[in-house]
């Protein structure tokens, strides 16, 4: 089966959400910045070399996952027509495990793809890419999660690819906008690629619904 998606209705969807909820993308994103700076700042004051320097890095690279786990949670309650709360920026973290370990297999397969001659890391990073929002959404297991990843991005790889690409483009111009931009470009972006997510996987369902009866 072949999937489709339209890009422009992705991105219209994806601005439409971040301009109508400003407000909590604002708190959002401030919580973000206000959280890593603290990290950072509270590593600055430890010697590099010492174990607790060790502890807190570790620490750093458990909540920017945690909070990568959130971000996408967040932006799939928008597509469900659900109103997320700032607290769901932390409250994927059952699932942190399932996550990390899809995370390295992801990041070991796109790697082995660069190694050969660079189009099938390119290819791989595009057909595995939605693992994380089936993790997050369905709970499955993460070999589970990059095979059905690669079932709902058959046949739509090229499109994927220019999408990602307009994605890009489009946070560009937000840094451009003195950085303030990005806080309406990175809520769009972020929302656009879990409707791309929604209508591809509901694509692959009601096909599996078709061939059933």
């Amino acid at each position: 089966m072949i999937q489709k998606f339209s890009k422009k209705e992705a991105i219209n969807f994806g601005w439409d959400i971040s301009k109508k909820n400003f407000r909590f993308f604002i708190l959002l994103f401030t919580l973000v910045v206000v959280v890593f700076i603290i990290l950072s700042f509270i590593q600055s004051l430890v010697n590099e070399k010492s174990l607790l320097s060790l502890i807190l890095y570790i620490i750093n690279i458990v909540v920017q996952i945690i909070i990568s786990m959130g971000l996408v949670k967040i932006s799939l309650k928008f597509c469900d027509n659900e109103k997320p709360k700032i607290s769901d920026l932390f409250s994927s973290y059952p699932l942190f495990f399932k996550f990390l370990i899809g995370s390295i297999i992801y990041g070991l397969i796109v790697i082995g793809g660069l190694i050969l001659l660079i189009i099938p890391g390119i290819i791989w990073s595009i057909q595995f890419q939605f693992f994380a929002y089936l993790i997050l959404d369905k709970g499955i297991s993460p070999i589970e999660a990059l095979k059905k990843s690669s079932k709902i991005t058959k046949g739509t790889k090229w499109d994927l690819f220019l999408f990602g690409i307009l994605l890009g483009f489009i946070n560009i111009l937000g840094a451009l906008a003195f950085l303030v931009g990005l806080f309406v470009t990175i809520p769009a972006t972020m929302i656009a690629t879990a409707f791309v997510y929604r209508k591809l996987l509901s694509q692959e369902e009601s096909f599996k619904e078709t061939q059933s009866l």
